[in-house]
């Protein structure tokens, strides 16, 4: 386990030595001792948070809502600022699953899930709370990300797939960055504007559209961080120019690019996951 140090956030963050089973699936360990209002930054995955410690998280909602414990969150999950993380000696695996292939390893759609975040026992049941008896048992982190990868890959296998044109549709938007011109995706795959978009919001979770200004902002906000310049990043990202990268990531963060730059939710992925356009499913 390495040490990840931002600001006055210090946390501890293990990787797998192998990669995932199954394409399209990255995890990470994470020990923090004290997490403080940390804000949830929109990414193009869906996110699996599986919590096993003594601590537990506890998201807060714009609206009041609290969501404590293992969770599962949709793609574009905490768009515009709205939901914060904290908590004490929180100990947990994150993985980050592409969407297309969320719906076979979760048993859901990621459009039910739709932006959203439900917690792991809702899903799973009974499962969720041996899987994290069994992670609280195990000493190595190695032998976590194992078990964990285990199980994801029986789901995968056993559950439903996406259609391969629409697979195919957003590892172009992946591949691409966001830079894809969604009126050809359709002619790309044979099928009609109006049946992709409705397959691809269905099972996908979101509309095309969404994905690619998704896609584009996640590697903006990461160039960002990186330390690079807004007008810079705007202009090699597909904006129009630096005001429009502003708005949307105001729109997807509540917050400006200034801001985003030091985020730590952003600037831990370099160190936990450091290949991340398998995250978001480029396979």
């Amino acid at each position: 386990m390495r040490t990840f140090v931002h600001g006055t956030a210090v946390w501890g963050v293990a990787c797998p030595r192998r990669p995932s089973r199954v394409a399209g699936v990255t995890m990470a360990g994470f020990r923090v001792r004290e997490l403080d209002t940390l804000r949830m930054v929109p990414h193009p995955a869906v996110t699996l948070l599986v919590e096993f410690g003594g601590g537990t998280p506890v998201m807060d909602h714009a609206a009041g809502r609290q969501q404590r414990g293992s969770v599962v969150a949709g793609p574009g999950f905490g768009s515009g600022g709205a939901v914060r993380a904290r908590g004490e000696n929180v100990e947990c695996v994150q993985v980050r699953l592409s969407p297309a292939i969320a719906r076979a390893v979760l048993d859901v759609s990621p459009a039910d899930l739709d932006g959203t975040v439900v917690a792991l026992d809702d899903l799973w049941g009974r499962e969720a709370s041996r899987l994290r008896e069994r992670l609280s048992e195990i000493a190595s982190w190695q032998e976590r990300f194992a078990l964990l990868d285990a199980l994801l890959a029986r789901r995968h296998e056993a559950g439903p797939t996406v259609d391969p044109e629409v697979a195919w549709a957003w590892q172009r938007i992946v591949a691409g960055r966001g830079l894809v011109r969604i009126d050809g995706l359709a002619a790309e795959v044979g099928w009609s504007r109006k049946r992709l978009w409705s397959r691809f919001r269905s099972q996908i979770g979101l509309p095309p559209k969404r994905a690619v200004k998704l896609v584009r902002f996640d590697h903006a906000a990461h160039r960002l961080v990186a330390g690079e310049g807004a007008a810079r990043v705007a202009a090699d990202a597909g904006y129009a120019d630096q005001s429009h990268l502003h708005r949307d990531v105001v729109a997807f963060t509540g917050v400006t690019p200034a801001t985003v730059a030091g985020e730590p939710f952003l600037a831990v992925d370099d160190l936990a996951w450091p290949n991340r356009e398998i995250c978001a499913g480029r396979t």
